[in-house]
Formats: structure tokens, sequence, C-alpha cells
């Protein structure tokens, strides 16, 4: 018998005494106590055996359904009890992990793993010779900062200038990574836009929407793209410029959390530079982007397929190179990287087409690039021409850019 059924059994035991003697008290107020009052008394208390017994049964169930019922209500105590005063450390877990998670995605790289990056990249050994400069006069400016010492208005926004293709848009992302770790930028995302972007179609409307995306890219760095579309050949009905009195405002209420790079053409960005005199104060650090050599243009191309799955047999190689050179009548038609790029796409669809015939495909096959490949891209590739006026050409992409900005106006237009 366990403990449960003991105490059951002695809250029967109460219950029979009690019931017991009761009776008996009761036949002692109505009949008093005598011999035959006793005798009258054992045979209804015999006679009414039954229903106290049955009457006990009752009360034992109510008991029992009472006690389990306080039983329940006791154990769910109990572990609110325990819940409550687990709670505290729960939050403090909590709050740990949710600062630990914070720490990990605000916390900015390190400097020395975002240099060692740089270096990988392909070719720009100017660029790279003028970021690390930009960051060494950073982290002096910072010391002198620390001592105490004087020091001059530091600028970071910038000026990139070269031809498609040649990294602009991939070192901007990497300076919005550097100036993070360095601690000049809050956040170091980049935001990407060109003129269409920025400008409008109507009055009124190009103040707000370069607001907008000033706000988006507060905390890292704005890359205008074609910069100098802003400003080209001014007219009445163009509102490059308004674009362009609204960013210089924001550069200068927000110049210690923004930054911008503007990016074009070598003559175009000089021309757009020197079109404003608040552009020429607030732009003074300028890089220049060379062209690919042959040379890089193959280990561009050479790092794709690594990156691919992909390899050159022994003869393909002369002929990718022969197909780039081909390819690489002007740099700017081309687009340096961005033309490699597509030349190893196109190279790839041939290889497929090739694969696609064979009937039993080994991984060998799949993997292998072959001068067939390469020689039926390169008779199917349109052909370069090099341009004989550069600056017709260039004319001619920023007539293309400032219509494609109006057409986007005019979407917004009839969107609202």
């Amino acid at each position: 018998m366990n403990e449960k059924d003991r105490m059951i059994e002695r809250q029967m035991e109460k219950i029979r005494e009690l019931t017991a003697n009761n009776l008996r008290r009761t036949f002692d107020d109505l009949w008093g106590r005598d011999d035959k009052a006793d005798k009258e008394r054992e045979e209804i208390l015999k006679t009414s055996l039954p229903d106290i017994e049955s009457m006990r049964d009752e009360m034992l169930e109510k008991q029992l359904e009472v006690i389990e019922t306080l039983s329940r209500n006791q154990k769910k105590l109990s572990g609110i009890e325990k819940e409550a005063e687990k709670a505290p450390e729960k939050k403090a877990d909590e709050a740990q992990k949710d600062k630990i998670g914070e720490s990990k995605e605000e916390a900015p790289e390190k400097i020395e793993d975002l240099l060692r990056e740089m270096h990988e990249y392909v070719g720009l050994e100017t660029i790279k010779g003028e970021v690390e400069s930009l960051i060494n006069m950073v982290k002096v400016h910072k010391l002198r900062v620390m001592h105490n010492l004087p020091v001059v208005d530091m600028s970071l926004h910038m000026v990139f200038s070269g031809n498609p293709g040649t990294g602009k848009t991939m070192i901007a992302r990497l300076m919005a990574r550097i100036y993070k770790s360095l601690g000049i930028l809050s956040k170091g995302q980049l935001v990407e836009v060109d003129r269409s972007g920025l400008v409008a179609g109507y009055v009124g409307q190009t103040a707000p929407k370069t607001m907008e995306v000033i706000k988006r890219a507060l905390g890292g760095v704005l890359f205008i793209d074609e910069a100098y579309a802003l400003t080209y050949k001014k007219e009445a009905s163009d509102f490059g410029q308004e674009a362009v009195d609204t960013l210089l405002k924001a550069m200068e209420d927000n110049r210690d959390d923004l930054v911008v790079i503007a990016a074009g053409y070598d003559g175009l960005m000089d021309e757009f530079i020197h079109s404003n005199p608040g552009l020429e104060s607030r732009f003074n650090r300028f890089m220049h982007f060379d062209d690919y050599t042959i040379d890089e243009m193959m280990a561009i191309f050479d790092m794709r397929a690594k990156q691919g799955g992909y390899r050159l047999n022994e003869d393909a190689r002369d002929e990718v190179q022969a197909f780039i050179e081909s390819q690489n009548a002007d740099p700017i038609t081309f687009g340096n990287a961005r033309g490699v790029r597509n030349l190893f796409e196109q190279i790839l669809v041939s290889q497929s087409n090739r694969v696609a015939k064979m009937e039993n495909v080994t991984i060998e096959d799949l993997q292998t690039i072959t001068e067939e490949d390469v020689k039926d891209a390169s008779v199917r590739a349109v052909p370069k021409k090099k341009r004989t006026d550069a600056n017709d050409e260039i004319v001619r992409l920023l007539e293309e850019i400032k219509a494609h900005g109006r057409e986007e106006a005019e979407k917004e237009t009839d969107y609202e």
C-alpha cells in the first residue's frame, strides 16, 4: 500500500467514526441514555449502515476529486514558480544571444583581411597603392585626434575615372567595407545609382527622389555611375542640376556618415567636377582605372574558369588569347573585365553544344574547354571595330542615358 492509499484509508476511518458518533449523539438527544434506547439505537444503526456506507463513499469520491484538483494546481503553481525563477536567467541568456548576434552582424571586418582580398584582385596595381595610402592617411588622422593634435578636414569623397569594366564598382564596394573597418562609416553598404535614379521628369520631383536615395546610402557609400550625365548639356527642361544641388547639401549635412563616389569616363568626369564650385570643393581625391592588359584579361578568364569548375586543354589557351585580342579592338566597346566575362559565357555555350551531342559524357568532358569550343564561339561572335572618334561615341552614349532617364521619369508619372 502506497502513501496515497494509506491516506485514503485514514480518511475513511475518520468519516466512519464521525458518522457513528453523530448518530449516537442524535439518538441520545431523542431517547435518552438507557438500555432500551441503546438497543433501539443499535438496531437503527444496523439498518442505516448501507446508507451510511453509500454516503461515505460519495464523500470519499468528492474528497479524492478535491485532493487531485489541489495536486494538479500545486504542480501548475510549482511549474509557474520555477519558470518565474528561471525567467531572469532566460531573459539574460536571450539578451546575451541578441547582443552576440548584433555584435556579429555589426562587427567590422579586419583591415588586414580587406587588404589581403584587395591584393588578390587581378591588375589594378596603381589603385591598390592609392587605397593603401588612403588607409594610412585615415589611420594617422585618427591617431592625431586621439593625441589632441591639430588636424585638417579630411574629405573622403572620390572620383573614379576609367573605361567600362575596369573595376570601379568593385573597388567602390571594397572602399565601403574599408571605411566601416576604420570606423568612418557606421554600416558600410554600397548604394549604386545613375542619372535615372536621381533625376525626375517634372518640377519638384527631383529633390525628393534624390533625398530618398541619399537616405538609403547613409552610413555607407553612394556610388553614382556615369555621374557626368547629371550636368551634360544643360537644358531648361533638365533637372540634373537640381539633383547635384540636393546632393551637395546632403554631403555637407551628413559628412560624418556618408561617402559619395562619382564614376565615369576620364575627360567627362573632369568636366563634371569643374562644372560646379561645390563639386570641386568636395571631390578632391581622384583615382584613374587603367585598362586591363591582355595578360591580366587571361588571368581574369582563368579565374572565372576555376570558379566555375572548368579547365582549358593545352591548345585552348592560345585560342582564348587570340579571341580576346580580336574582340579587344577598343577597350570601351569591349569592356575590359566585363568583355572577358562575356567571352567566357559565349565559350561555355559552344562547349555545352558540343558535350550535349556526346553519347557517353564523363566528368572530364563536362569540365574541359577545348580549342574547338573557343573557335566556334569566335566565329559566332560579333566583331568589334575600333572607333574612329571616341568623342562622338561618348556623346551618343550620353544621349542614350538622358533618353533613358526621360523614359523612366515618364513611367513613374504614368504609375502615379
